[in-house]
C-alpha cells in the first residue's frame, strides 16, 4: 500500500482593520498617511478583520480611486 500525501492547508492570518494598522500600512506602502475619508472607506470595505495582503491591496487601490466614490454623500 502506497502512503498518501496529506493536503496542506495554508491559513492566512487575519488582523484587525484599525486606524493604527491602516496608518502603518499606508506609511510602509505610500510613505504618507491616508486622510480620514480614505481610512473610513477602507474600513467600510474590508470590515473588522482582513489579511495583510487585502489591507495592502486596498490601501494602494484607494489612492487611485476618484474622490466621489470614496466619500459618502451627505
Amino acid at each position: 500500500m502506497k502512503p498518501t500525501k496529506k493536503a496542506v492547508v495554508v491559513r492566512v492570518a487575519k488582523i484587525s482593520v484599525t486606524e493604527a494598522n491602516l496608518a502603518k500600512a499606508s506609511l510602509r506602502l505610500l510613505s504618507q498617511r491616508l486622510v480620514s475619508s480614505e481610512m473610513a472607506y477602507v474600513q467600510r470595505t474590508l470590515g473588522a478583520t482582513a489579511s495583510q495582503a487585502d489591507i495592502d491591496a486596498q490601501v494602494l487601490a484607494v489612492r487611485k480611486m476618484p474622490w466621489s466614490s470614496i466619500v459618502i454623500p451627505d
